[in-house]
């Protein structure tokens, strides 16, 4: 018997669990981990001396307390790299976070997203069309990344004969947000060219639009001076990359994960055909289900005592969204997927897929409208949906999903 084979033979079940909650190879199912995990506690030792938050009620109170911090982020999971990621809002906490994040949120107001609605349905009946025509899919890459990566890249102002480019770096650099400890040699070394692509190729894009200014995002970042607070350069490639990286490959992973749960579970996709009004609350019960992101990291800046567990200043947490996601305290059935659960007149606790407080997603009205067209979509031209073969998972553990969904359409 190997010595590898005994070591894991002599980890408890919660120990087991911890791994296999962020390992590579389950990636196609952390939930039964996560199971463990929660049964064990809401705050369970973890890696680097950091506890995981399992339960709903500790993450939900933890991500709405400003006592607990952001910022440390790079450091808890990139300690060691030799290439920082330029800084974004995300990694940051007031007054900075405040003021880069008032600079881009205009463009992604519940009302500034609304008009981009026909635009996403163009994408998408085009992209439709050529799948219905065609049967046989891979789903990620015939709807699913061309979606969202189109609507960020006109947002922004990326021509389209770089959208491919644009793809390939933001692949790399979701991969790159894991843990080092996860990431091969290989996989780090990825990252680094990535981020020098993105550097050069975003750097570039800034310095065309101070020459020759656009009706884009871009432009009005190059252009922010909203009571002095004009971005430095660092502010503003870094502010790119989240709005690239979180504009769509969370998308994608929400896409993939709602159209998969529907072929799985096909009496819900003829609920969802015969009710088409549930395309709005469907969208939270795929955010919920299988979150396109599984954790993030907290830092106390405080002595903060919760549900019995007293943490010191310095103490970090990684707060497994999907797992507080699936608590059976927080939501009755937990592991059922129930496209009503968020329909109107019906109450369930908040998903924490966006996240909660200072720090909740700002591109989740454009991530709800486009799942809700892609949606509407399928209810209106599909009639059955075929999966082809079990679903293979990148290996990612912070933005998860599918790297291939191949199915088969077939039209109403």
């Amino acid at each position: 018997m190997s010595s590898d084979h005994s070591a894991v033979e002599e980890l408890t079940p919660v120990q087991l669990a911890v791994i296999e909650s962020v390992a590579p190879h389950m990636r196609h199912n952390p939930y039964a981990a996560y199971a463990t995990l929660r049964a064990a506690g809401p705050f369970v030792p973890g890696p680097h001396d950091m506890h995981l938050v399992t339960r709903h009620h500790e993450a939900q109170t933890i991500m709405q307390d400003p006592r607990w911090s952001h910022a440390e982020e790079p450091q808890l999971l990139h300690g060691d790299s030799e290439v920082e990621l330029p800084g974004s809002f995300l990694w940051m906490e007031p007054p900075d976070h405040t003021r880069l994040r008032g600079l881009v949120s205009k463009a992604f107001t519940a009302r500034t997203v609304s008009g981009m609605r026909e635009r996403a349905e163009q994408l998408v009946d085009g992209l439709m069309a050529k799948m219905l025509a065609d049967r046989d899919v891979d789903l990620l890459d015939a709807l699913a990344y061309p979606l969202p990566l189109a609507m960020i890249c006109d947002l922004l102002g990326v021509p389209a004969e770089s959208h491919d480019h644009v793809r390939e770096i933001s692949t790399a650099i979701a991969r790159g947000l894991d843990p080092d400890l996860l990431l091969s040699p290989d996989e780090l070394a990825a990252r680094t060219a990535a981020v020098h692509a993105f550097l050069d190729f975003f750097g570039e894009l800034v310095e065309q639009r101070r020459r020759s200014p656009r009706e884009d995002l871009i432009t009005a970042l190059v252009q922010a001076d909203d009571a002095g607070a004009r971005l430095t350069a660092n502010e503003l490639l870094g502010t790119l990359l989240i709005l690239v990286v979180a504009g769509h490959e969370t998308t994608v992973n929400l896409i993939g994960n709602g159209v998969l749960a529907l072929i799985r579970d096909p009496d819900e996709f003829e609920r969802l055909r015969a009710y088409p009004e549930l395309c709005e609350p469907a969208v939270d019960e795929v955010l919920r289900y299988d979150a396109p992101v599984h954790l993030t990291t907290r830092t106390a800046h405080a002595e903060i005592t919760l549900s019995g567990h007293t943490f010191a200043p310095g103490d970090a947490v990684i707060v497994l969204f999907g797992s507080a996601n699936r608590d059976p305290l927080a939501f009755p059935d937990a592991d059922r997927f129930d496209i009503a659960r968020y329909a109107r007149g019906r109450k369930s606790q908040r998903h924490l897929s966006f996240g909660l407080g200072l720090h909740y997603c700002l591109g989740a009205p454009l991530a709800r409208l486009e799942m809700q067209v892609v949606l509407r979509a399928l209810t209106e031209r599909v009639g059955s949906m075929t999966l082809l073969d079990e679903p293979p998972y990148r290996p990612n553990v912070v933005v998860r999903g599918m790297s291939h969904l191949h199915v088969r359409l077939d039209g109403r």
